[in-house]
């Protein structure tokens, strides 16, 4: 089990693909952990060509859960020491609810490591203070359970019952508390507006029709202040659209890459899935 201690905190990530490839790191959604990228690595064996890094965000998975709250500065910089630590530079940044705000604050800060941007489901800023401080008052009284109704919008209506949905609400049911209490903590205090304004590098946007959490014109709202960025809705999924419909953000992601010229992708007919 890779473990990286950054002052203290250990960084549980994970390696797949060709360590000769040119680099992709992903970072997961609030309330999961790095498996969420199993479906589409499995969906676009082609994705093989890349180096593809991911890790659990503190207070998920396997990394460490110190005491809340955390910042997103926090956030941000263990990314940053985790890919310095692997010798990664220009990097593609796949990052997703949580994942896709740390992307944006480390492209803001450090454009050296990061070549493109993938942002999953996410935005500039997500909700209002008193939103958040409302959802962490019900934490720290009842528990992991008063996150329960987002997941909610992880999954389309045909999906909620699914074996997929059902795992992930254990997973995060499972989730430290202390963990998702600190990373609300440093969701509520995001506004990455202003500072995305200023970004000039390739960027998709992928959003998810039936996302409830993070609505398609919320997210375009962001996507838009990123100049040249290219905005896509996949229709047929929710807010974990990573897990519901693998084969469909593998595609999208594999265009993306070949769009940039990222490496070398084999998928000319597509993701199969196969």
């Amino acid at each position: 089990m890779p473990i990286f201690d950054h002052q203290g905190l250990e960084v549980h990530w994970q390696e797949d693909g060709s360590p000769t490839g040119e680099p992709i790191v992903f970072a997961h959604p609030l309330g999961t952990n790095l498996r969420v990228w199993d479906a589409v690595f499995a969906a676009c064996p082609e994705l093989s060509a890349y180096r593809l890094i991911r890790y659990d965000i503190r207070g998920h998975g396997k990394s460490s859960t110190p005491p809340p709250p955390y910042t997103m500065g926090s956030l941000i910089g263990e990314a940053e020491a985790l890919i310095e630590h692997l010798g990664i530079i220009d990097c593609v940044f796949v990052g997703a609810h949580l994942g896709g705000q740390i992307a944006q604050g480390l492209a803001v800060k450090r454009l050296d490591q990061i070549r493109a941007l993938v942002l999953v489901n996410t935005a500039a800023k997500i909700g209002i203070k008193t939103k958040w401080d409302v959802q962490l008052e019900a934490l720290q009284k009842n528990g992991m359970p008063a996150a329960e109704s987002a997941t909610k919008g992880w999954f389309s209506r045909a999906n909620q019952n699914s074996p997929e949905a059902e795992h992930w609400r254990t997973v995060l049911l499972q989730n430290a508390l202390d963990g998702y209490i600190g990373c609300c903590h440093a969701m509520s205090g995001t506004d990455f507006f202003t500072p995305v304004s200023g970004l000039r590098l390739s960027t998709l946007g992928l959003s998810a029709y039936n996302d409830t959490l993070i609505p398609p014109d919320l997210m375009r709202d962001t996507v838009e202040l990123i100049h040249g960025a290219d905005f896509q809705i996949m229709p047929r999924a929710a807010h974990l659209s990573m897990i519901e419909q693998p084969v469909d953000f593998g595609e999208r992601l594999a265009d993306f890459l070949k769009k940039i010229g990222h490496g070398s992708c084999s998928c000319d007919d597509g993701c199969s899935g196969h």
